[in-house]
């Protein structure tokens, strides 16, 4: 950790930085399984799954010097062998896109109209960087762009293995010309709900009202089992 990597030193002071998505991880994820971690970011998701369960786990992230820092938690938490790391980004199709740089966690593609200062990057799909190997969960925060992420997603999205998904819903993603209310709906065309998860309850509800991030959950009752089956990990400042 650095100063300024509020998505590392949120979790140091708080447990968990984002509670309810990383318990619902936690206790949703087996050895056996595949995580794939979309806008990893310095990789606090993906040390939280194959660091504390070991699940073996795909990062993406298209910011060369984050990446640099991904790689870096990687070979600290002993995990390099079971994550495979990707410097690119994620879209609806394989190609570039132009990318902010100095904004941290929050860098993101531009839209099409945009002024701001940007560079050209790699994008793939999920499709394409999963083909033969569908995940068993997935987390993405790529700041409003989660909607054409999940168009190239279309075949893992109906693979049978995909229990759930932990999207961004804060960030809507007018600037791209979509709405959160279009990633509910493509969502639910594959059979996703929208749920709650109290991680210390391990209580899995669902969701009235549209988060941060949302979880959504396909085979409900199967999910459920995984949850109140899964080992207990102590945290800074408690256990779950």
């Amino acid at each position: 950790m650095s100063r300024g990597l509020t998505a590392a030193t949120g979790n140091w002071y708080c447990g968990l930085f984002e509670p309810s998505e990383m318990g619902f991880l936690l206790h949703l994820l087996r050895k056996e399984d595949h995580f794939l971690d979309i806008g990893a970011n310095i990789g606090s998701y993906t040390v939280l799954a194959a660091g504390a369960v070991g699940t073996r786990t795909t990062a993406v992230e298209p910011i060369e010097s984050t990446m640099r820092h991904l790689r870096n938690n990687l070979l600290a938490n002993h995990i390099q062998d079971s994550v495979a790391s990707h410097c690119c980004g994620i879209s609806s199709e394989i190609g570039s896109a132009r990318f902010t740089t100095k904004l941290g966690a929050e860098n993101h593609i531009l839209p099409p109209d945009a002024t701001t200062d940007g560079v050209i990057l790699p994008v793939t799909t999920i499709d394409h960087l999963t083909a033969d190997d569908p995940p068993t969960a997935i987390k993405i925060d790529v700041e409003g762009y989660e909607y054409q992420a999940l168009l190239g997603a279309q075949r893992v999205l109906s693979s049978p293995k995909l229990l759930a998904i932990v999207v961004e819903t804060l960030n809507h993603g007018t600037a791209y010309g979509h709405s959160t209310e279009m990633v509910f709906t493509l969502l639910a065309r594959h059979g996703f709900m929208p749920m709650s998860y109290e991680p210390k309850s391990r209580k899995l509800t669902k969701a009235t009202s549209t988060c941060d991030n949302t979880i959504f959950v396909r085979d409900e009752s199967v999910v459920a089992q995984r949850l109140h089956s899964a080992p207990r990990f102590r945290l800074v400042n408690g256990t779950i």
